[in-house]
């Protein structure tokens, strides 16, 4: 494995679902979660393929933007 890419978010919102969790492999592009912002829903994405090492939300949660949400180990 190669080095860890950190997942964040690009806005200000409220988790409305988490789809993956530690351990699942995710391709690049791949949804695993989604958030609320502005009355909308924003998926949020694996930037890079590999294997999903932490995830630190949980639905409800509000988070702010540029938070680290999750780490892929490549």
């Amino acid at each position: 494995m190669g080095v860890p890419k950190k997942v964040t978010v690009p806005i200000v919102g409220k988790v409305v679902r988490v789809l993956a969790k530690p351990g699942d492999r995710v391709a690049e592009n791949d949804e695993i979660a989604t958030i609320e912002a502005m009355k909308m829903e924003m998926p949020i994405v694996a930037p890079v393929s590999g294997v999903l090492k932490e995830i630190s939300i949980q639905p409800g949660q509000v988070i702010q933007a540029d938070t680290v949400i999750a780490i892929i180990e490549q």
